[in-house]
């Protein structure tokens, strides 16, 4: 019988040529073009979102001012491999995010930017390495080093993909800190000195953890991440890859590790001096600077299309394309529905597993054993439509 890990709701790629100006201008795009799907019929996206819109008082509704919780799923396995050393987190309404972090300061529906704050819902997926404490540490930790940053975040007119990147780059470096043993900022601490303590080693310099976390609200999705987990959209019937792997050979990794006076060799594929087969992770203190704690950031504007947001450790993208993932994905969420009746919403909704959801994720991680994946399997399905509708045969 395999080991299981469920996960429990917890209290509480480089960018293209030209750098933000293209960046903001398609942001800028996206979320007109969300707007428009809004005009057309404001009560159905609300409800497709799974989400309660507020009226801004015309008649008019925006996805800013939806009270959404999305429905999610996970599962963790420890398949093959002798020791569990996967961990996951979601972690609903984490934080209020203010409205500027995905509009900037540009006035959308008639809002205020500076004024709304949406409910946002954090989930992370953890793949260890050397043993289990990095990945827990990441587990029980990321989401609230994040809220510590974004709390301190500021509007400075440098758009909303900066201020991301500010964010998650310190929190995953305060979090690969604390691992190593280096001084730790507590909530109440204001002061350079006074804000700190030292604290020993999470675990030895020889282990570390991937991070793909998502930050879910109405409007958008921001991805981080460090390693070779992956996070996967999918969009109508089409995946859309929101992260990409940090692999030794992949040409910008492997110029930055060479380039520190480091070697990838390959030994069983390519590995940081022959030793580990990803160019990014939280820990592994023995092999910096060459392994480094720093994520990518990637924010996408929601859609109508969107069916459902797939994390996962690669102990499910080793035997299965982006394509497979998202449309078993997919089918199972609706074969759930139609086989159960509908709806699955509680009055708890977000608040634990969706059983639509949770099958999709218990079903991914079936059948990437059944393809012959030796490693953990870590995956949270995160259901966007939320709410379906099916044709009743007369």
């Amino acid at each position: 019988m395999d080991e299981m890990a469920p996960a429990v709701a917890l209290p509480l790629a480089p960018l293209a040529e030209s750098p933000m100006e293209i960046t903001r201008l398609k942001l800028m795009a996206d979320a007109a073009a969300a707007a428009g799907l809004l005009a057309a019929d404001p009560a159905e996206e609300a409800e497709a979102r799974g989400g309660r819109a507020s009226g801004s008082g015309n008649g008019a509704r925006s996805v800013y001012l939806m009270d959404y919780s999305p429905l999610w799923g996970s599962t963790s396995i420890c398949g093959l491999r002798p020791e569990m050393e996967d961990a996951v987190a979601a972690v609903p309404r984490f934080f209020e995010l203010p409205m500027r972090m995905v509009a900037a300061d540009r006035v959308l529906d008639g809002l205020d930017p500076s004024s709304i704050r949406l409910p946002a819902h954090f989930f992370g997926v953890y793949d260890g390495h050397g043993g289990a404490q990095v990945a827990d540490y990441c587990r029980d930790r990321i989401h609230s080093a994040l809220v510590e940053e974004l709390q301190r975040a500021r509007a400075d007119g440098s758009g909303e993909q900066k201020q991301w990147e500010r964010a998650f780059v310190e929190c995953f470096r305060q979090v690969d800190d604390e691992v190593g043993g280096k001084a730790r900022r507590t909530a109440g601490g204001g002061g350079d000195d006074g804000g700190s303590v030292r604290s020993d080693p999470v675990a030895p310099e020889t282990v570390g953890s991937t991070a793909v976390v998502a930050v879910v609200c109405s409007s958008h999705i921001i991805v981080a991440n460090c390693g070779d987990s992956r996070a996967v959209l999918c969009r109508g019937k089409q995946p859309v890859a929101l992260s990409v792997d940090h692999k030794p050979n992949r040409e910008d990794e492997y110029a930055r590790i060479e380039a520190e006076g480091g070697k990838v060799i390959q030994w069983n594929g390519y590995r940081v001096l022959g030793v580990l087969a990803m160019s990014r992770s939280i820990g592994d203190r023995y092999l910096k600077p060459w392994i480094i704690p720093v994520p990518e950031v990637k924010i996408i504007p929601r859609t109508k299309e969107d069916e459902c947001l797939i994390l996962a450790s690669d102990g499910l993208w080793d035997v299965m394309s982006n394509e497979e993932a998202c449309d078993a994905a997919r089918r199972r969420i609706l074969h759930w529905h139609k086989k159960n009746g509908g709806s699955s919403t509680s009055s708890s909704r977000g608040e634990e597993a969706d059983p639509a959801a949770q099958a999709a994720a218990d079903y991914l991680s079936n059948l990437a054993l059944k393809k012959g994946s030796k490693d953990n399997i870590t995956v949270i399905v995160i259901d966007l439509k939320a709410q379906r509708k099916f044709k009743t045969k007369t």
